[in-house]
């Protein structure tokens, strides 16, 4: 029996998931109009959020001014309402619409190649766009990492969002490397999200735009020990839905320093970010663990 804070949570969990597969059939720019309000409000009462977006802005883009940065702090929290408010048509519209808005660009060819590849998926704000595009139009069985969610009832909901098309796999983070390792030998491609700060254990610490950052080596090492290939994958959100571009393999990763390959990432992903720096994922703590003796950047 649910307590009356449980049973809350359900009750607006619920509505929640209604009035995405609602907003799933409206017109593609009135849900980025939507988008774009909900970011003014998280920008104007996610206070703590807010500091941590400047915080990020400020450490990898002290060339810009404060006025810079502010407004690309707004524009980063529209974004990333925007994102959110797509998973409505990316999870519940019609298979022929989502298809029509998301568009693969790039070296698909070497891609749709039957050999092990890890997909390097930087955390932009289309994220999900670009595994259901991977996962809708390429004839390939892609893997990814699922992390739980405290919320069942929200869990269930993204689980099913992204295993909506093609033999989609996500693995939890309990269940460990191995299961990982023989999919990616058996050719299933690994859609990795590396490029996030997951605390002291197992991460190094390597630059981002000069900053010492916390960072886990795994991209080196899945594609170390799935002898596979990279490939990374950057999407891009446009007006009239998502650029999911493929990148050529790199041919320099993996190399038997794990930790050259990590710093080699960070130092890519900034080339990246730097073509469209306000859909990055900078509400982010990317700077929360520090080296020994460092004082909290936020």
């Amino acid at each position: 029996m649910k307590s009356p804070r449980q049973f809350a949570s359900y009750l607006f969990t619920r509505g929640g998931i209604v009035f995405m597969q609602l907003l799933a059939a409206l017109p593609l720019p009135l849900v980025r109009a939507m988008g774009v309000v909900l970011g003014w409000f998280l920008y104007l009462v996610a206070v703590p959020r807010r500091r941590v977006v400047q915080t990020n802005l400020r450490l990898c883009f002290p060339q810009q001014t404060d006025s810079e940065r502010r407004a690309m702090t707004l524009q980063t929290f529209e974004f990333f309402a925007k994102a959110w408010l797509d998973r409505s048509w990316l999870w519940h519209g019609h298979p022929d619409k989502v298809r029509q808005r998301l568009k693969i660009t790039g070296a698909v060819a070497g891609l749709e190649e039957q050999q092990p590849t890890v997909v390097f998926a930087p955390h932009f704000y289309g994220l999900d766009a670009g595994w259901a595009a991977l996962t809708q139009q390429l004839q390939r069985s892609f893997t990814t990492i699922y992390t739980d969610q405290a919320n069942k009832l929200l869990d269930r909901w993204i689980l099913r969002g992204r295993r909506r098309f093609g033999n989609a796999r996500l693995f939890g983070r309990a269940e460990g490397v191995q299961p990982l390792i023989s999919a990616l030998r058996a050719g299933q491609p690994l859609y990795l999200l590396p490029d996030m700060n997951f605390g002291p254990e197992e991460s190094v610490f390597v630059p981002f735009y000069g900053v010492s950052a916390a960072t886990v080596p795994s991209l080196s090492r899945f594609a170390k020990l799935g002898r596979a290939r990279v490939v990374p994958v950057i999407t891009r959100m446009t007006s009239d839905g998502y650029q999911i571009e493929v990148m050529p393999a790199w041919t320099d990763v993996p190399s038997d320093d794990f930790l050259a390959d990590t710093a080699l990432m960070n130092a890519r992903l900034q080339d990246y970010i730097n073509t469209m720096p306000a859909q990055y994922y900078w509400v982010h703590k990317r700077f929360k663990t520090r080296p020994e003796g460092e004082p909290s950047l936020y």
